[in-house]
This record gives C-alpha cells, sequence and structure tokens, in this order.
C-alpha cells in the first residue's frame, strides 16, 4: 500500500464508518469463536498502522508483523505493542507457536499468497484458528485496488480454496457488507465507469476519503454493523468483502 494511504487509513480507522463497521463485525465473531479461558499467542500479520492489533490484545500476548518499516514504526507508536518489521514470506516466530493468527485485509496484498499461507500454517499450533478478511468480487477492480496495491479480489470459492490448499480448513466463510451491497454495487460500477472515461485526478484519492455528513455516516455505520448478529448464525450470499475463519488440522 502506498504510504500515503497508510497515513489515511492511520487517521479515519478510529472514526470511518466502515472502519468502525468492520471493526465492530470481526470481534463480534472472535469473541464468539475464541478460546478464552487461556492466555493466547496472537498476531496480526499485515497490521498496517496497528488499528485492530490493541482490539487483540484481549485475547493474550498480541504482536504485529508489517514489511514497511516506517509503517511498523507508526504501529508501535499508536498501540504500544510489539510490531516486527518482516515480511509474510518469513515469519520470524518459531513453529506452532501461535493460537490465533489474524489477516485483517492483508492477503490480497501479497503476491504469492500461497506462500504466505503456508508460513500462516506453519505457526499455528494444532487446532489453532487463523480469521481473513478480503474485498470480494475481481470485477469490482477500481482505483482503491491500485491505491492499496491490491493483486487481487476474491470469491467464496477463491478463498477457500487458496486457504485448503495451504492446510488451513475453513470452519466458516460468508461475504459482509452485504445489506449496502445493492448501493455500493453501482457506485462501485459508476466510478470505474468515470476512470475508464476521465482517468483518475487524483491517483491516492480512495473512497474512504470522500465526506460523508455525520448522520449519513452513523445510519451506514448502523446498518454494517448490524450483520454481526446474522453473521454469528449464517452467511451472506454476496457482499462487498469476505471473511473467513480456519482451523489448522
Amino acid at each position: 500500500m502506498r504510504e500515503g494511504a497508510y497515513r489515511q487509513f492511520a487517521d479515519l480507522e478510529e472514526a470511518h464508518w466502515w472502519f468502525r463497521g468492520r471493526r465492530r463485525i470481526f470481534f463480534h465473531l472472535l469473541d464468539r469463536w475464541v478460546p478464552r479461558d487461556r492466555t493466547l499467542e496472537v498476531l496480526d500479520v499485515g497490521c498496517g498502522a496497528g488499528g485492530l492489533l490493541t482490539e487483540l490484545a484481549r485475547y493474550g500476548v498480541a504482536r504485529g508483523l508489517e514489511p514497511h518499516d516506517e509503517i511498523a514504526k507508526l504501529a508501535r507508536e499508536r498501540t504500544g505493542l510489539p510490531v516486527v518489521c518482516a515480511s509474510a514470506y518469513d515469519i520470524p516466530l518459531p513453529d506452532a507457536s501461535q493460537d490465533l493468527v489474524c489477516l485483517f485485509d492483508a492477503i490480497e496484498h501479497i503476491p504469492d499468497e500461497a506462500r504466505a499461507l503456508r508460513e500462516v500454517q506453519r505457526v499455528l499450533r494444532p487446532g489453532a484458528l487463523a480469521f481473513f478478511s478480503v474485498p470480494a468480487y475481481q470485477f469490482l477492480w477500481a482505483n482503491n485496488d491500485e491505491v492499496a496495491h491490491h493483486c487481487r479480489r476474491y470469491t467464496r470459492r477463491r478463498l477457500t480454496a487458496a486457504l485448503r490448499g495451504a492446510g488451513l480448513e475453513p470452519i466458516r466463510h460468508s461475504y459482509f457488507n452485504a445489506l449496502l451491497f445493492p448501493a455500493i454495487l453501482p457506485a462501485v460500477l459508476f466510478q470505474k465507469a468515470k476512470e475508464r472515461l476521465v482517468g483518475v485526478s487524483d491517483p491516492d484519492e480512495t473512497n474512504l476519503t470522500v465526506p460523508v455528513p455525520a448522520p449519513l455516516a452513523n445510519l451506514l455505520f448502523r446498518i454494517m454493523s448490524s450483520e454481526r448478529h446474522f453473521l454469528a448464525r449464517a452467511s451472506f450470499p454476496v457482499g462487498h468483502s469476505l471473511i473467513a475463519l480456519a482451523r489448522k488440522a
């Protein structure tokens, strides 16, 4: 991801409705699935500026991994937690040492996803959990993906196959940000058409930087975050993003 985008996201992730909504969903589900009877070893791969790392500390000893030195430094400053600057291809942790590994919108940034997923599998203890979130549908590829340096977007089948290929068995998977998807889909397709016709005015601009009036932002947050109650029991067939929980055999 471009450093400017990381700085944008660091500023937005505490207040922007999308960041707040996904955080509420992720940790509602993790609170249901993650064992709470002992202190866990937890790793956030691709932790960025550390926006979700402090939340992971509720489960035990949390640490982050971030490949860009300046961003890793920013994450350490913001969270006060250990963040190592290293590649997901070579995680500097022993085999079978982690109880939970999370990749929050991370694996889509990594060119060789299979190599990174094998590393995740290596550091997980047998029976331990890995949590993933990724953007959905390649046909929605737009300038946002360019700014974020994405390598791909996913379908549920594509993500499931990648996890199984690395020895991780999905136990829950679903699309999310589904209730707003009927509004998001035409908006993204319109933006893609605009980019083709007139180009991109600001190469670092993302849809997260578009100002939204506070009442509307709060409504969008409430709609998106409400999905957590459904996702705790079932799966959405479509959505703007995907989540998956997988277990090491």
